[in-house]
């Protein structure tokens, strides 16, 4: 479980990839000391294992479907990702509770600078905007956002300063693919309806 406030960005070594998976070896820095082997870390929001290290250089494994169902089958050397531990129990929820299960990948549609904020439009599946709801949570690449508005065909946050600086999202650019999770509640909540609705017109 995580909360979607990243802890650094770190820079893709090396991908060895093949049919079944990828090796994907991550520098990141100061995060890697005092990580074990076994640990979970969210790599642009989709959680992984540590299956190496080695000094500052973190190894994960993805299989095929983590690879083609997020944005990780994208990466190759020189690539920014956003890193970030799994929560400490009892630690501060800054963010939303952030499983690193992605739900889907979309798309970037538009960024317009207002002032110091950029406006970050994303395009998306229909029934992934139907999990969405205005001022509720979401996580792009593993950043907890607010939302700000939703559409059929996708949504649209704000990115502050500090979240330009802190995360790869200030590097994102027209087209490229995001990793797209929804807020827990939500889905929780449509099942329970979905369950519930045809029973009670029985």
């Amino acid at each position: 479980m995580f909360t979607g406030i990243i802890e650094r960005v770190g820079e893709v070594a090396s991908v060895t990839a093949d049919a079944e998976f990828a090796r994907i070896e991550v520098n990141a820095e100061e995060l890697a000391r005092g990580v074990k082997l076994g640990d979970s870390i969210a790599i642009n929001g989709s959680c992984l294992t540590v299956a190496a290290m080695a000094g500052d250089r973190l190894s994960f494994d993805a299989v095929r479907e983590t690879l083609d169902c997020t944005n990780l089958g994208d990466l190759e050397k020189g690539s920014r990702v956003n890193l970030e531990r799994a929560m400490q129990a009892g630690g501060r929820l800054d963010g939303h509770i952030v499983q690193g299960h992605v739900d889907a990948t979309g798309s970037v549609r538009q960024l317009e600078r207002n002032g110091d904020d950029v406006q970050f439009f994303v395009a998306c599946p229909g029934d992934f905007a139907d999990l969405l709801v205005e001022k509720g949570s979401v996580a792009i690449d593993g950043v907890s956002l607010t939302v700000v508005g939703v559409k059929p065909e996708g949504f649209d946050v704000v990115l502050i300063p500090h979240t330009l600086r802190e995360t790869n999202l200030g590097e994102r650019e027209p087209g490229q693919r995001v990793n797209l999770e929804a807020d827990i509640l939500g889905k929780y909540m449509r099942k329970y309806l979905e369950r519930m609705l045809p029973a009670m017109t029985r």
